[in-house]
């Protein structure tokens, strides 16, 4: 059994605008030291899958900066490795009318080239809004086991509890795990409680999704949900793989703070972290210990390295190279790299993103539910 994987990488950047409006959703910056690719990636180098394609959009040069030749996840390889797939790399229609792609579907078309010489027996594909360690072996032993067409990983989750948007999709099933319908989210779902949602991570033979885009391209499909699984679920095997470990969707920018701010519970690093034969794995920076003053003090709290600490951190993500002035307190915040803030300033509730200048005394305020946000290098 060989695998290879697909990345998409920007398929879901309107989720988050805010972060998304100078990087992919892939390069978001996430828990101290890592990006949203990461976890993606890792799952993959985890699990054997070493050939994996990221398909990119527009916007991606942090991407590209991240990855680099894919040393840091052991995937620079001669034969394999990371290979960047951009819009147009192929003769698909796209190109000759100059329109990108805006579906799944469009996407996984625009790479037939890569799909198409691959010759591992499955493809594994995957998205970048998902926060999760999951061995993907198991993944590809039960698809196998089943004799499934394509198999999807979803997660059972309390909806009143979460924050979706439109692009999730509800997945009914029989007791078997066979595909019954799906539809997307509408919000109504908060009143059912406990849902399946797709994680949009799949499976499926390789010779498979071949057919299944070229018939797409043939038919002017677009949707891969509507137009493949919806219009054969009665005629093919779509299973699913109940995933019952760490699942968090970053959908907005308050799933993305209560996200981060759960990584502050031991519990939950535990269960994403804890694995030794599942590391997650980022780009390696050699910086300098974070530098904490004597009226410093830190209360549970991820600081990253190459930070200066003179104030107050409580509950806070902190990442690499922020500076906190004297005198100042910052509570349930996730500061990007790189910010500085002055001294004596009270923050709460605030996200920054990176070369963000918060002068002395400012005193700046969000909520859980709508943490305040401060653009790339934008001075307060």
């Amino acid at each position: 059994m060989t695998a290879a994987g697909l990345i998409f990488s920007n398929i879901h950047d309107a989720s988050i605008p805010e972060l998304t409006r100078r990087r992919t959703m892939a390069s978001v910056p996430f828990g101290c030291r890592y990006r949203l690719i990461d976890f993606a990636l890792s799952n993959f180098v985890n699990s054997d899958i070493t050939k994996v394609g990221i398909i990119t959009h527009y916007n991606y040069q942090s991407l590209l900066d991240h990855i680099g030749t894919g040393k840091d996840w052991d995937l620079a390889r001669r034969s394999g490795g990371i290979k960047i797939l951009p819009p147009f790399i192929t003769a698909y229609e796209n190109a000759a009318s100059g329109r990108v792609y805006t579906s799944r579907l469009e996407a996984l078309m625009g790479v037939m080239n890569f799909i198409s010489r691959c010759t591992e027996d499955y493809i594994v594909l995957s998205d970048c809004d998902v926060v999760c360690n999951i061995d993907l072996k198991d993944v590809i032993r039960r698809h196998e086991e089943c004799g499934a067409d394509i198999t999807v990983v979803t997660k059972r989750l309390n909806a009143a509890e979460h924050t979706l948007n439109a692009h999730v999709m509800v997945v009914d099933t029989d007791d078997d795990g066979k595909i019954r319908d799906f539809v997307e989210y509408t919000g109504s779902e908060r009143e059912l409680g406990e849902i399946d949602i797709s994680t949009n991570i799949m499976v499926m033979k390789r010779t498979y999704l071949q057919d299944v885009v070229l018939d797409s391209m043939a038919h002017g499909y677009t949707s891969f949900y509507r137009d493949i699984i919806g219009k054969n679920k009665n005629k093919s095997k779509f299973m699913v793989y109940r995933y019952d470990g760490f699942y968090e969707l970053i959908s907005s920018m308050e799933s993305y703070f209560a996200c981060s701010m759960k990584m502050l519970e031991p519990d939950a690093r535990e269960q994403l972290f804890g694995e030794r034969n599942r590391p997650i794995l980022t780009k390696v920076r050699n910086s300098a210990p974070t530098k904490y003053s004597a009226e410093a003090k830190v209360v549970n709290s991820l600081i990253a390295d190459g930070c200066v600490i003179e104030g107050k951190v409580e509950n806070s993500i902190i990442f690499r190279g922020v500076h906190i002035g004297r005198g100042t307190v910052v509570k349930n915040c996730v500061m990007l790299q790189d910010t500085y803030v002055g001294d004596k300033a009270m923050l709460n509730c605030v996200v920054t993103d990176k070369n963000v200048l918060i002068k002395d005394g400012r005193r700046l305020s969000g909520h859980e539910s709508m943490p305040f946000f401060i653009g790339k290098g934008i001075s307060v």
